[in-house]
């Protein structure tokens, strides 16, 4: 009963925040799209946490502390590695895009832990995200694109299926979908 609530709630609350923030924007100048995405990088990863909090999913809590680390880790080792000047000219702390990444793993560990049903929303706003820090001039889509890469891959490594879920399989030239259910 709890699973299928937490989940619901999940869903209507990424719809509800991803909706209000496209509606918001939608008239709005270029510092509220900006503001929306910096938004999105804290509800998104939030949500994908708040949801193993509230399902009291401690498996689900370690992967998610595993995979948000691990991407924030890799995100800044190379942000401070690579000189890459961003397009407003800012500084040099362009590739890749935090944003991007923080929000593309908070989307992926709900799809790999929850399912796609739940995901769809998640993914929406973190797309929304990437097209803001682009549209602020804040990252080339290059930047925005590695960004999102590293954050759906550093949830992919560490997260398992919560429950009975369907999963993209790429490797050892083999596509497919994995299924997958806990009795």
């Amino acid at each position: 009963m709890y699973r299928n609530r937490g989940r619901n709630i999940l869903c209507v609350f990424i719809l509800l925040i991803s909706l209000l923030t496209a509606a918001g924007v939608s008239n709005a100048g270029e510092g509220d799209t900006e503001r929306a995405g910096d938004v999105l990088l804290l509800l998104i990863p939030a949500a994908a946490y708040g949801t193993a909090f509230f399902l009291d999913d401690e498996s689900g809590k370690t992967q998610f502390y595993r995979s948000f680390l691990t991407n924030l880790g890799v995100t800044l080792a190379l942000k401070f590695s690579i000189d890459k000047e961003r397009p407003d000219g800012s500084d040099n702390r362009s590739f890749p895009s935090l944003h991007a990444s923080a929000t593309f793993q908070g989307a992926a560990f709900i799809q790999k832990r929850y399912g796609w049903r739940y995901a769809i929303p998640a993914y929406a706003g973190a797309a929304f995200t990437g097209y803001s820090r682009v549209h602020a001039r804040r990252h080339y889509v290059v930047d925005v694109a590695a960004g999102a890469a590293i954050g759906v891959l550093s949830s992919y490594w560490f997260t398992t299926p919560y429950g009975g879920t369907v999963t993209p399989v790429a490797g050892g030239g083999f596509y497919g979908l994995a299924f997958s259910k806990s009795w």
